[in-house]
């Protein structure tokens, strides 16, 4: 097996055929470590998407990969599961994603509970990917009249996406997906790596790479969560379990996104539907 030490190490050859015992190593890693759940029939895009790290980290076969994945984690090995997550999650986004959800964020319920809570309101983007969703939230607040002091915090299981989001520097094909002309020029600034985000809109986001099925207790109490796109890689059982504990996290009546395809699982009562206009969201129940 390769010890995973680049330094000096010939480059190997890479048989990329993977066995069904090899996908089904790392359909139940998927499933232990970050909650993913592939189907019996994805060898293909484990396959095409995986490959890759074999590459990066100098093994020849998807076995040297299952065998390593398998052992006791070193700082190396943590690097190698690390990566395959990373290459198995999808990092697909654009702006103003659901944008009627956005429209009542910004018409409705950031002005409800900045005159509730004297302005200070807290908000939760969960798999945030490249930042397009907490800065979204973050243009919305600032385009509320009055003194709205919001905290936003945008998680990723990807540390590799994480340090794009924070860089908040779009190409113009980032740009194309969702933002209008007007949006563009408020709150971007050419530059000769791309379009960078003005400070007034990053500097209320915070970014930190946080696994959905750890403890939340760290992340704080939030009024608002947006949880949208990523609930459909986990079984019913763990969707339950991550909406119940997000209920814990959020303040009486705070709310919750899930996106426009989703709904609430069966057994979760800790929040009632609520539709305003073209958008549908949840409230968690005041008891």
């Amino acid at each position: 097996m390769s010890n995973l030490s680049l330094t000096n190490t010939p480059v190997k050859k890479i048989n990329a055929d993977i066995t069904l015992n090899e996908y089904k190593i790392i359909q139940h890693f998927l499933n232990e470590s970050c909650g993913i759940v592939l189907t019996d029939n994805k060898q293909y895009l484990v396959k095409n998407r995986v490959t890759r790290v074999l590459e990066q980290f100098n093994l020849a076969s998807f076995h040297e990969l299952t065998v390593a994945i398998q052992v006791i984690s070193n700082a190396r090995n943590q690097k190698l599961k690390a990566a395959v997550v990373d290459a198995m999650t999808t990092n697909e986004t654009f702006w103003f994603r659901d944008d009627t959800q956005f429209v009542e964020l910004k018409e409705r319920i950031i002005p409800t509970l900045v005159a509730k809570k004297n302005g200070k309101i807290k908000v939760w983007s969960a798999a945030c990917s490249s930042g397009q969703e907490p800065y979204n939230i973050s243009m919305c607040a600032e385009e509320v009249a009055g003194n709205c002091q919001i905290q936003i915090i945008g998680t990723d299981i990807s540390d590799t996406i994480l340090k794009e989001a924070k860089a908040a520097v779009y190409s113009e094909m980032a740009l194309s997906r969702g933002l209008d002309e007007k949006i563009r020029k408020r709150f971007f600034q050419q530059t000769e790596q791309g379009y960078q985000l003005t400070r007034k809109v990053t500097q209320k986001v915070r970014f930190q790479q946080f696994n959905l099925l750890n403890s939340y207790s760290g992340l704080g109490r939030f009024d608002i969560i947006f949880c949208r796109n990523v609930l459909i890689y986990f079984s019913d059982e763990v969707k339950r379990d991550i909406l119940t504990r997000m209920a814990s996290s959020l303040e009486p009546g705070g709310y919750i996104f899930l996106s426009s395809t989703e709904s609430m699982p069966s057994g979760i009562k800790e929040f009632e539907v609520v539709r305003d206009g073209k958008a549908r969201y949840f409230q968690k129940t005041v008891k």
